[in-house]
């Protein structure tokens, strides 16, 4: 177990958790007369783009619970790895598209409106959440804390998840308004 380098990183794992959320914000609110336009890129494929991160995010973290179930550990490191890559792929997409093409509502009435807005809520609080988490976990099992890392993916398994699968069920919400 090596802990020597946890001065160093817990802290910048907690700053990086806070910083993520406030630039995102920042992005998301500023007026459309700031926006930035991208050119001629078309954007409009994003959204789909982002659901397949997201579901093949989903797809990775069962994997990797299922190979480390079966003590398979290098090809579940390679999963868990892989689902942070394409969490951190879809966190500049989704940032990117959003900044170019501000905010779509949804249109949705009567009940599905209610469950729409609960799990879009819930996803949005949760994928703050798995900020800390998912870099936590990630840090303690490259650095051999793999006690500290058990505990950990505890709740970092099923928050990720759950982020996972909203995602997509948020863009299915969403396809009649892009």
């Amino acid at each position: 177990m090596d802990t020597s380098k946890d001065k160093f990183y817990i802290p910048l794992i907690v700053i990086i958790s806070v910083v993520i959320p406030i630039v995102v914000v920042i992005l998301l609110i500023i007026p459309e007369s700031g926006r930035g336009a991208l050119g001629n890129i078309d954007v409009s494929s994003l959204p789909l783009f982002h659901a397949v991160l997201n579901g093949t995010t989903a797809i990775m973290l069962l994997l990797g619970y299922y190979f480390i179930r079966n003590k398979r550990i290098k090809v579940h490191r390679f999963c868990m790895l892989t689902a942070f890559v394409l969490s951190a792929v879809f966190l500049g997409s989704y940032v990117t598209y959003h900044y170019s093409t501000g905010h779509t509502p949804f249109e949705g009435e009567g009940l599905i409106r209610y469950f729409y807005f609960s799990i879009l809520i819930s996803h949005i609080t949760l994928a703050v959440t798995i900020i800390p988490l998912a870099l936590l976990a990630i840090y303690r099992a490259l650095t051999d804390q793999i006690q500290k890392h058990r505990k950990i993916v505890k709740w970092t398994f099923p928050i990720w998840l759950y982020v996972a699968i909203t995602g997509v069920l948020v863009y299915l919400f969403m396809i009649p308004y892009y």
